[in-house]
């Protein structure tokens, strides 16, 4: 057939030659010429394909290297696109010992594929795969030893055995890993070796590679998972390797460490349980007894340092790219976190249903079993649940499932709105689902029990038949709980029977009719009239609901319905169905008294109208959480094959010594230079001695220092190198040298300040360091501000004065947290007679000899100045909370006023509302707010207090203390707090008196929800530049130019929304800063004049939506054209302060 296209493809060529034609020959058949050559001699086409393997075999027999990489390359392509190349196997074995690296490559490529299959000829080899394992490449000893492997022969499991030890001691990490990986290979092959594979898994257990660990890990489990002891010595190892270890080692790693933790550690659990025992105290309780149940609370359960570290090393991994990942800790923190910190998991989990529809499945299943235990995990996330069109019906009933699950009083009504729309939809299943999901929500929920019953019963007169049936099962499973208030939904369903044609529908109607037929007297015998006639046609399911209504009514109405059962009765007797024969005869038997009729005859309106149960609407997914989350098992709802159980907590918390590693594992560390001596740090104490003199006559005594060296202990224990806690190494001489010459240079350079001055700096200091350190608030960040103090440390005589002041006045100021390794770095590179080892408490001390705040001016508030050393030090830092970041007090309090309850309304209480831009009133988040309490009756007003509140999920409220009484025409301040989650949803609260209620909201700006800070503009265009892209928003405006002034730019921003002022070194760029009340997110606000009377607002941050709905307010406060207010504000500049 070939040969004839070729003829005729020459002819045509030969006879259309010296004509003005393109024409052109295939060299190849189409997909229909190939089967018409099958067709026509199907023996050429198999010649043929086997005449192109010929050409790989001589290819690969050929004595040029080039051919067979050529040969090689084509029949590892064959295979990656799913063809059988197994006849080539011999050819292929004969160039395993090719001298040629990149052919040997292929070849155990290839092998690995097909020595399962070509078991006999690979052995054949063997010798060159055992040569192989000693290669110097490890890309060949690693496939030499999967090779072997893979061959599943019994005879050659000695040779395995021992390839797998040689391989375990290899130099290579990747030949180690494929050590572990043959583990399992032989395990499965010959389980009578487990002993000595578990040796190995033993020693590489030990090994400190990223690459082998989660290798290793899988052999344990697969070899030994109930060996536990083997884990002991490694767990810390593991938890510090966590984050560095490949992908899907880690999942192996967490899944084991889960298993691990519940056999090791008591229950965090414990302690949610107790608090709840202890929170009632007795009214008639005595203190010593309130101390003693104190004391018993904190001691009964304290988490061990090895459960948090496995906690606090998982906690990155919730940020990985990779979904199985993420999941593996989800579960981790389900299993074994404090129900207190479980929630982290949240956000991450909720960011997985971005990816594919099989991710989402899997998340959404364990979601659902999560949402069920504690739905306050992901209510703050309901709309992330919300159901899209694009989505399969598999993820849309997942969706309502936990949407159902999360349901309450305060979100129902949005939900029930959501379940309106999905009711209409065109996915039959799912409408269906979603009618289930409104009787759960009734069931769950009793004030809406009415409105579903309400709309369920709307939904009868539906045109579609599955969405009519599918609410007639739920309204029935509902009529269950309260049947007396609903004879009118029965006769309305008795109606729609003649209508109905599903028969789950049909006789769920039946058997409501027939279990209340005393409510429905008249109704009842005639729908029983018409299903006789209609008998023979109905489902074997309606069969048996006719033959119980005809028992009802035969019992308490048998006057009327008595010869109609008989004839029901009788054509149940000869029915094709034996249910309905067997139930037939057992009714008659019953019910209808005869000679033959047993004892039970009696009792037969007992048995039939007894008062049934009420049926529970419960999530399908309420019995999965025995399973693990992620696992397989957890998925199909039923044990798979290798599940391993995760077992309960223990009662007593076994020995945490054991997992202690010895000193001399330890000691195998980098030690600095070899031959030198570390010299001795020389130990004293935190305090002087006339420090610790005078804190005892004060009762102020550190009492924390147990607690500190037990937090030492546990650094030490998780293998922390810090500098701080051990010797100093040789390269801490050079460090020491440095600073001695920056305090020299320092000291010079402060020695033209006058005594005086140096006293009146410490006397401000004093008051501000007393003030600051009564302070509640933790957000206030503190640095030091003057080169002198690092002069005072090298002045012995003046140190000492300074501790005596220092101590008689009880000069401390508070670090901030995230400063303490910065300070305990600083005070490192001190001089060796003057270093002090740092303590590691929950709240550092700081004397006045580093840190000495200036007091700075109202209007611009600035940071307080870093001493050099420490400036250095934060200099290098990238977070966004660094140090130069500073709180700073408001610019600006707006004067405006809201109305929060008109006088009418209120029936002679106004009330009116504003900001005070007072941060750290009643916390950190809260923002505060004014409320003017007016009482325009000529009656006094008393107890007026907050009321019944309707917050948002997440929104918290602090109350105003309640105003006893209000004389007429008296007006009282109260402030109070909200925590508005950085959202401008409105808080509604009932404002109460003694006689009446009324309802009020509180709306706030969005630049109300902000908290000023201040930075410099180096550190402003740092932060600037790493919230680009989407975190960025901006603006083109119009500005009039007598607006375009820096005081009246200041002052229009700073009064529409909370920011501080940033310094700009250009008079055309004006710069604010503010963090989000709530998230402490960073808030940028540039203002950029250009030419022609225009400027650009750019605004940067994280929370884009509130970033958006800034620009918008701030757009119109620019472009105003009204410029009196300016004015006045350039005559008295002291506005803006």
């Amino acid at each position: 057939m070939l040969g004839k296209i070729i003829e005729v493809s020459c002819s045509i060529k030969s006879a259309l030659k010296g004509k003005n034609f393109d024409v052109t020959l295939k060299p190849y058949l189409t997909v229909e010429e190939k089967r018409l050559a099958a067709a026509g001699d199907p023996c050429r086409c198999m010649k043929q394909y086997f005449t192109s393997n010929e050409d790989l075999k001589q290819m690969l027999e050929s004595s040029k290297d080039s051919a067979k990489l050529d040969a090689m390359k084509r029949i590892v392509g064959m295979i990656a696109k799913g063809k059988n190349a197994s006849e080539l196997f011999p050819a292929v074995v004969k160039n395993v010992a090719s001298k040629n690296i990149e052919i040997k490559k292929l070849v155990y490529v290839y092998l690995m594929r097909y020595a399962e299959e070509q078991q006999d000829l690979a052995l054949l080899s063997i010798s060159t795969f055992q040569r192989a394992l000693k290669d110097p490449n490890q890309l060949i000893r690693a496939s030499a030893l999967r090779v072997l492997s893979s061959i599943r022969v019994p005879i050659i499991v000695p040779i395995m055995m021992l390839a797998i030890k040689e391989a375990s001691s290899d130099l290579s990490p990747y030949v180690r890993k494929n050590a572990a990986h043959a583990i399992q290979k032989l395990y499965s092959l010959d389980p009578e070796q487990k002993e000595m594979l578990i040796e190995v898994i033993e020693k590489l257990l030990k090994d400190r590679s990223t690459l082998v660990a989660g290798s290793v890990v899988m052999a344990f489990e697969e070899v030994c998972p109930d060996r536990i002891d083997l884990i002991h010595k490694n767990y810390r190892k593991l938890c510090n390797l966590l984050v560095d270890v490949e992908e899907w080692g880690q999942v192996v790693i967490i899944h084991m460490l889960t298993r691990y933790a519940r056999t090791q550690f008591l229950s965090p659990w414990k302690v949610d349980e107790v608090v709840d025992e202890y929170s009632e105290s007795n009214f008639y309780e005595s203190d010593e007894e309130q101390k003693e149940k104190d004391q018993k609370l904190k001691t009964i359960y304290t988490m061990d340092p090895d459960h948090r570290l496995l906690l606090r090393n998982t906690k990155p991994l919730l940020q990985s790219r990779n979904a199985a990942v993420v999941m593996a800790v989800a579960q981790l923190y389900w299993h074994l976190a404090p129900k207190s910190e479980a929630g982290i998991v949240s956000k991450s989990l909720v960011r997985l249903l971005r990816s594919n529809r099989e991710v989402q499945y899997i998340v959404l299943q364990n979601i659902a079993t999560m949402s069920i235990q504690r739905k306050g995990m992901f209510e703050p996330y309901l709309k992330s649940f919300y159901v899209r069109s694009t989505d399969p019906t598999m993820i849309k009933t997942l969706k309502l499932e936990i949407m159902t699950n999360l349901a309450n009083e305060a979100n129902i009504s949005t939900l029930l709105r959501e379940f309106q729309t999905y009711v209409k939809s065109q996915d039959k299943q799912f409408a269906a689902a979603t009618i289930q999901a409104i009787g759960r929500c009734a069931t769950n929920i009793t004030e809406v029990t009415d409105t579903c019953l309400n709309g369920l019963v709307c939904l009868l007169s539906n045109r579609d038949e599955i969405v009519v049936a599918e609410s007639v099962v739920v309204i029935k499973k509902l009529l269950q709980t309260q049947p007396a208030h609903h004879g009118e939904i029965i006769k309305h369903m008795a109606k729609l029977l003649d209508n109905i044609t599903v028969p789950v529908a049909r006789a769920s109607i039946l058997w409501l009719i027939g279990e209340y037929c005393e409510r429905v007297p008249k109704i009842a015998p005639d729908v029983l009239r018409k299903t006789a006639k209609s008998f023979t046609n109905e489902d074997d399911l309606v069969k048996l609901q006719i033959l119980n209504l005809g028992a009802k009514l035969y019992l308490t109405n048998s006057k009327q319905t008595k010869l109609l059962t008989q004839y029901v009765l009788n054509l149940g007797k000869y029915d094709q169905s034996y249910d309905i024969r067997d139930r037939t005869r057992f009714i008659r038997q019953l019910i209808v008294p005869n000679e033959k009729s047993g004892a039970l005859s009696k009792y037969a309106k007992k048995i039939f109208l007894a008062q049934k149960p009420a049926p529970l609407l419960e999530s399908p997914f309420k019995d999965r959480d025995h399973f693990q989350l992620g696992t397989l098992s957890h998925t199909l709802n039923s044990r798979a094959t290798g599940y391993l159980e995760l077992s309960d907590w223990p009662e007593v918390a076994p020995d945490p010594s054991v997992r202690n590693v010895d000193v001399a594992e330890s000691a195998k560390e980098w030690t600095g230079i070899p031959g030198k001596p570390k010299k001795e740090k020389p130990t004293e104490k935190f305090y002087s001695e006339s420090e610790e003199e005078e804190d005892d006559s004060a009762s102020t005594s550190s009492s924390g220092s147990g607690s500190a060296s037990e937090s030492e202990k546990e650094d030490e224990d998780e293998g922390s190198t810090d500098e701080s806690s051990g010797s100093s190494s040789p390269s801490e001489e050079s460090t020491d040298s440095e600073s001695d010459s920056k305090e020299s240079a320092a000291k010079k350079r402060c020695r033209a300040v006058n005594e005086s001055d140096s006293q009146d700096i410490k006397k401000k200091a004093e008051g501000i360091s007393i003030k600051r350190s009564t302070s509640s608030s933790s957000d206030t960040e503190y640095t030091s501000s003057d080169e002198c103090s690092s002069d005072s440390k090298s002045d012995s005589e003046s140190g000492k004065s300074r501790n005596a002041t220092s101590n008689k006045s009880n000069k401390m100021i508070l670090l901030p947290e995230y400063l303490k390794h910065i300070y305990r770095d600083h005070k490192e590179e001190k001089p060796a007679q003057d270093r002090k080892t740092p303590k590691t408490q929950d709240m550092f001390l700081l004397d006045l000899d580093d840190f000495c705040p200036v007091t700075t001016p109202v209007a611009v508030p600035t940071a307080a100045v870093l001493s050099p050393s420490l400036a250095a030090d934060l200099e290098g830092l990238s977070l966004s909370s660094s140090s130069v970041i500073d709180v700073t007090m408001q610019v600006s309090v707006p004067t405006k006023t809201h109305e929060l309850l008109h006088r009418m309304s209120g029936k002679g209480l106004a009330a009116h509302y504003h900001f005070s831009r007072q941060p750290g009133i009643f916390g950190d988040r809260m923002v505060p707010v004014q409320v003017t309490v007016t009482n325009t009756t000529d009656q006094k007003i008393e107890n007026i207090h907050i009321g019944e509140k309707k917050l948002p999920p997440g929104m918290r409220m602090h109350e105003f203390n309640p105003i006893e009484c209000l004389e007429p025409g008296g007006s009282i301040t109260a402030t109070m707090g909200i925590d508005f989650c950085d959202s401008t949803q409105t808080a509604s609260f009932q404002l109460c008196t003694k006689d009446d209620h009324f309802s009020v909201n509180i709306q706030p700006p969005v630049g109300e929800l902000l908290l000023p800070v201040t930075m410099s503009e180096k550190d402003f265009k740092k932060e600037q530049g790493m919230l680009t892209g989407m975190n960025e928003t901006s603006t083109t405006i119009a500005v009039a130019p007598q607006n375009s002034t820096r005081l009246v730019i200041i002052e229009r921003v700073v009064k529409a929304a909370n920011l501080g002022v940033v310094p700009s070194g250009q008079d055309n760029i004006h710069r604010f800063a503010a963090k989000t009340m709530h998230s402490g997110s960073l808030m940028l606000v540039t203002v950029e004049l250009k030419e022609s009377s225009t400027a650009q607002l750019i605004i940067n941050t994280e929370k884009t939506v509130i970033g958006s709905v800034l620009l918008r307010e701030l757009k119109p406060v620019l472009s105003q054209g009204n410029s009196s207010h300016a004015s006045t504000c350039m005559e008295d500049p002291r506005r803006l302060r």
